[in-house]
């Protein structure tokens, strides 16, 4: 088999992961209002997508061109054709999807009107709103030789571009940003005849009905025509070594280099002008490698996450009740729980609020000597880093890492790490040539003249926002051993020249892969002595080729193999003599799934971890991740259901097969099984025992 044959493109994996949102915005067993923020999703996918798989691609066609390696050159260029071809294809999936939704909207009484569809009334109404709540958000951009309108642009934002026609005169051009962050994306219209009939009409709209009034007294003109188009940059940047800058500032100066940086994307309305289309060509000096597209009105479709649900409650998911722990309601302290049995959740079934209590706890509790925390990323509105304030108020030792290069939240985090250093609060910026990614906090009390420490290790972020919507675990446990192994990672982190050793943890860059590579050799070596063997795990992503060379061996072996993998896989399943002991599904519902589980058969005494890290290169050498075993029986056979439920999946698994063309599990005889509510019953009843 040929090597290229052996490995899926990680670039085109990603389209069919994002395929499978846009599968959700489709199925109309989704409620309507969630069909249209799946689209939303899509889009705001995408965007990512082409500012980091797409500008990567870019890249590495401009490297190998530059180093006279051609036919790397070739085979990146067809690459990129194939990701335009696909990407046009599900474009005009969304496109047919859109127009459904919009349809299937009016039929509930909602209806998205454009600036040209408004009665008198209406466009009184909102020209009056756009002079009290709009204009004084708006300084547009008037076009001429001097302007460097690629360095004004933001690929977070939406655009129109406006044409100033002028009798006997050159038109003139100006783009104007919808100010999508200081006022609301929708505007719902004050009701008519029926209070049941629901109209919104879009900010892009607004402004589009009342263009002439920005440019009136300013510039001549007799009429005005208002096209939306958005870019999408290059979300790659560098950091220079000059020494005589500090790590914040130079990350604050590589995120200006973002602002600025060739965008490799552009989408515009189907309705723009040739000559303004040309006219955004020269002014964005789009390349031939660049990818321009037209689409519908409206652009940045991400904002339709958050389209409000005006209708009926039945037109969203019904709320799933948080859930309480009972091992901790059932103690007076966070420590006395956990001191008494290792502790497991799983968000956002469970509260996020019993790990706030957690670090809350903490700073005032007189006996916590040292908190430690890592930060990739958290909530603009942290009540964790809240806390912390609070414990160096208290007199405590607090020591946070703090990942400045989590991407798309970078400026967020620079801004944290100011705050938090004037609060005195001891921040470590990490290192420059690994990313942090792990999730550590452990909290230092002092007991019976004795330090005992409380570790919480991870496969989320400490974020408050994201706990709601994304499903991590997160293991409460005051295991010596564990715990002074996590401190271990903080030192490691604080002095990278310090040699250190991990017996129970896998930590990257340092033993993380070669532990798995071991674990999955044992499987391989009690299978050729006769014996069963049998790998289940749960990843985000699976592309080093090292790991999936791993597990092909493993299934030639005759190891069986499972796997929940949401995006990115290059691995082939199901190829005789390769992989055919290899089934991957992939799960995308209402939570996006995000855990990461490896399960090691050992002969029926089984080796169970929790991990921040996926299977990519970047995660096994090029970051810092932490793996931790569980011990704890009940939180062991707790992790065995859930995946259990995952694989039993018939309404939402999708099958990971040879061309990736995400047919849905085959329910057969089999019930009908939603694994997210199934998982959600699962654990009512376990907390209510």
């Amino acid at each position: 088999m040929s090597t290229s044959k052996m490995y899926f493109p990680k670039e085109l994996s990603w389209l069919s992961f994002n395929e499978r949102v846009l599968q959700e915005a489709a199925d109309k067993n989704t409620p309507l209002i969630e069909r249209i923020r799946f689209l939303g999703i899509y889009s705001n996918n995408l965007d990512e997508f082409y500012r980091v798989r797409v500008a990567d691609v870019k890249r590495l066609i401009t490297i190998s061109q530059n180093e006279g390696d051609l036919s790397a050159a070739d085979q990146l260029i067809e690459l990129l054709h194939e990701i335009q071809k696909r990407v046009k294809g599900l474009s005009s999936q969304f496109d047919s999807i859109h127009k459904e939704v919009t349809k299937e909207l009016k039929r509930y009484n909602i209806h998205i009107l454009g600036h040209t569809q408004l009665n008198e009334k209406q466009i009184d109404w909102v020209r009056h709103y756009f002079r009290n709540h709009v204009l004084l958000h708006i300084a547009p951009i008037l076009l001429d030789n001097k302007v460097q309108l690629i360095q004004r642009l933001n690929d977070s934002s939406v655009y129109l571009d406006v044409a100033l026609y002028r009798p006997g005169r050159n038109t003139k051009y100006a783009v104007v940003e919808i100010p999508t962050n200081q006022t609301t994306r929708f505007v719902v219209l004050p009701p008519e005849t029926s209070k049941k009939k629901k109209q919104i009409i879009l900010l892009d709209d607004v402004i589009k009905l009342c263009v002439d009034e920005i440019f009136k007294g300013f510039v001549r003109f007799e009429k005005a025509e208002a096209y939306s188009f958005k870019i999408t940059r290059d979300a790659e940047y560098s950091i220079n070594d000059e020494i005589d800058e500090s790590y914040v500032e130079k990350m604050s100066e590589s995120m200006k280099q973002r602002l600025i940086a060739e965008p490799v994307r552009i989408i515009h309305d189907k309705g723009m002008p040739n000559e303004m289309i040309n006219d955004l060509r020269k002014r964005l000096r789009i390349s031939n490698i660049d990818t321009i597209q037209s689409a519908g009105h409206y652009r940045n479709f991400k904002d339709f996450i958050s389209f409000p649900n005006v209708g009926r409650a039945y037109l969203e998911h019904t709320p799933l009740p948080r859930l309480r722990n009972k091992a901790f309601v059932e103690h007076d302290t966070v420590f006395e729980a956990i001191a008494k049995q290792d502790i497991l959740l799983y968000y956002p079934y469970h509260d996020f609020l019993h790990f706030t209590e957690f670090v809350r706890q903490a700073a005032f509790d007189p006996q916590v000597k040292h908190i430690r925390l890592n930060i990739y990323r958290v909530a603009s509105q942290s009540r964790i880093i809240s806390s912390l304030v609070d414990a160096v108020d208290n007199g405590k030792k607090v020591t946070v890492v703090v990942e400045l290069r989590a991407r798309f939240d970078e400026e967020n985090n620079i801004a944290w790490s100011k705050r938090m250093t004037d609060a005195g609060i001891k921040v470590v910026l990490g290192n420059p040539s690994v990313k942090i990614h792990s999730k550590l906090c452990i909290v230092t009390r002092e007991e019976r003249g004795k330090l005992k420490h409380y570790a919480h290790f991870g496969t989320g972020n400490f974020n408050e926002k994201t706990a709601k919507i994304y499903t991590d675990l997160s293991l409460f446990t005051c295991d010596d051993e564990l715990a002074l192994e996590g401190i271990q990672v903080f030192e490691m982190i604080q002095n990278p020249y310090k040699k250190v050793r991990f017996n129970q943890l896998q930590v990257s860059p340092v033993n993380a892969r070669s532990k798995i590579q071991s674990l999955i050799r044992q499987e391989i070596q009690r299978v050729t002595e006769g014996h069963f063997g049998q790998i289940t795990f749960k990843i985000n992503n699976l592309v080093d080729a090292e790991l999936i060379d791993d597990l092909y061996r493993a299934s030639q072996a005759g190891v069986k193999i499972r796997a929940i993998i949401r995006g990115m896989c290059s691995l082939v399943p199901g190829v005789e003599g390769l992989s055919e002991n290899i089934e991957i599904i992939s799960i995308v519902d209402r939570f996006l799934e995000h855990p990461r589980i490896m399960v090691f058969e050992n002969g029926g005494d089984r080796k169970i971890y929790i991990s921040s890290a996926d299977w990519m290169t970047r995660n096994m050498d090029y970051r810092i991740e932490v793996g931790c075993p569980v011990n704890d029986p009940d939180a062991r056979q707790m992790i065995l259901d859930l995946l259990e439920l995952q694989f039993q999946d018939t309404l939402k698994a999708r099958v990971v097969d040879a061309e990736q063309s995400n047919h849905y599990v085959k329910r057969g005889n089999r019930k009908k099984l939603r694994s997210q509510i199934e998982t959600h019953q699962y654990l009512s009843k376990r907390e209510a025992k």
